[in-house]
């Protein structure tokens, strides 16, 4: 990991920052002491470098404790509006060494100061980290990377994804990659069909400013899900170094379009109406706070997809993220097809593997066939399970790692971002059209829901 590098946090003041950024980055230091980082603080308030340093402070106790603020050598904070060039001249002027500009800010605000960026000549070592969603669309998508192209080399630009958690995805790498039992199967010749989930309890969570505005769609299977797609379906890279992965990557999401190219058949939406989950009684979606019910934002979405490939033609990978539901599931799943032949005298039904990869806890499960028992030519369904590790960090500890480090292989990639958008626009269309009806379905309910006919 790189050494004493300025971590500067711009929109020091915001929630991401305090939430999420300062206890990974207690965390990350706890874990790695002989680290060293300068931490300088920007936003518009008028804080100063003590106001700063006890929210840094109060938030490293909390989280971590008093000694990794050893691994701090300067907290700073620097008064700035970061869309202004004169302002992000100065600031930058005032620092030294490597930099990494981290963008805690809404996105239109993170491409505004990319544009002030623009008019100042940037210092060598810089790397720059943006928040997600990259763009609305594929156009703007494409207008924001071609802006960053301007300022740095790809490779020094990472556009976050928590979720694409470094634990994670390696493990389902390592188990795909290193294992004969599982490669040379990963295909359509034994591969039914592909599912890839992250349905939730929690509801709105009072985040109706940005959620009402994107929904499960833009939210979840556009920025996240279809990154994780990607992982499982990509062709075997070189090496894991950021080039060949994110290679690798990318030609999947070319490859990844609707089933059948019909959004109207092959895509669903639902919002949550009033319920209960555990002892929580949660209010329909549409009394909400801040929620405009005209907006008709999905708070469930599932489509189904087909990444047409040699090795995946004709698998249907269905991904789907839903909120307030009573049971979560954070998982890959892969179904695998029956044997084409069962010899005469077993009893029971033989039906396909299922691989099951959970996402955060990093859980593995296989369920197979077995016979024996009382009866041995009884056939019944056995499942060995196994604990990933939980890894040395979590979601914004392994974002800011990677950024210290670097290694830009797990975040995503200008092309990527682009491909996302381009991948959901027939979803998006359709639903504008009113060709796929909204449904409801009550807070709590159970992981299954009961989609129309397609």
């Amino acid at each position: 990991m790189k050494n004493d590098t300025t971590l500067v946090i711009l929109g020091a003041t915001g929630d991401l920052t305090s939430r999420l950024l300062l206890p990974a980055l207690a965390q990350l230091l706890e874990r790695q002491p002989n680290l060293t980082i300068r931490l300088v603080g920007v936003g518009v308030e008028d804080w100063d470098d003590a106001t700063w340093a006890t929210l840094v402070q109060r938030t490293f106790t909390e989280n971590s404790g008093t000694g990794c603020l050893a691994s701090l050598t300067t907290i700073e904070y620097r008064k700035a509006d970061i869309t202004k060039s004169t302002d992000m001249k100065k600031l930058l002027g005032e620092l030294t060494g490597r930099i990494a500009l981290y963008f805690a800010v809404p996105p239109a605000i993170a491409a505004a100061s990319c544009a002030a960026l623009k008019r100042i000549k940037l210092p060598p070592n810089i790397v720059l980290a943006l928040e997600k969603p990259f763009g609305v669309d594929e156009r703007r998508a494409r207008e924001l990377n071609e802006l960053l192209a301007t300022l740095l080399p790809e490779n020094h630009i990472f556009r976050v994804d928590h979720f694409l958690g470094r634990t994670t995805l390696l493990n389902m790498l390592g188990v795909r990659f290193t294992n004969r039992v599982f490669e040379p199967l990963w295909n359509a010749e034994h591969v039914s069909h592909v599912s890839i989930s992250y349905d939730e309890a929690l509801g709105l969570e009072g985040r109706s400013g940005y959620y009402d505005h994107s929904g499960a769609l833009e939210d979840m299977i556009q920025s996240h899900l279809l990154q994780v797609l990607a992982f499982v379906a990509m062709e075997p890279p070189a090496t894991l170094d950021e080039r060949d992965l994110r290679d690798a990557t990318g030609a999947a999401l070319r490859a990844t379009r609707v089933w059948h190219d019909d959004a109207a058949s092959f895509s669903h939406r639902a919002r949550y109406t009033a319920g209960t989950i555990d002892d929580r009684q949660l209010p329909s979606y549409v009394d909400e706070e801040g929620v405009d019910p005209k907006r008709e934002t999905e708070t469930l979405a599932e489509v189904t997809f087909e990444v047409a490939t040699a090795r995946w033609a004709g698998v249907p990978f269905t991904l789907r993220s839903g909120k307030a539901l009573s049971e979560p599931r954070r998982e890959v799943v892969m179904n695998f097809k029956p044997v084409r032949h069962v010899p005469g005298g077993f009893t029971g039904t033989a039906k396909g593997a299922v691989l099951r990869i959970s996402l955060n806890p990093d859980v593995m499960s296989l369920e197979i066939n077995v016979n024996g028992g009382e009866d041995p030519f009884a056939l019944h369904r056995v499942t060995f399970d196994t604990d990933l590790g939980e890894g040395d960090f979590k979601a914004y500890a392994e974002v800011l790692a990677e950024i210290l480090e670097g290694d830009a292989a797990l975040s995503v990639r200008g092309d990527a971002a682009e491909e996302c958008w381009r991948i959901i626009a027939p979803v998006q269309e359709a639903w504008a059209r009113g060709s796929v009806p909204l449904q409801e379905y009550p807070a709590g309910a159970k992981d299954t829901i009961a989609w129309p006919a397609s």
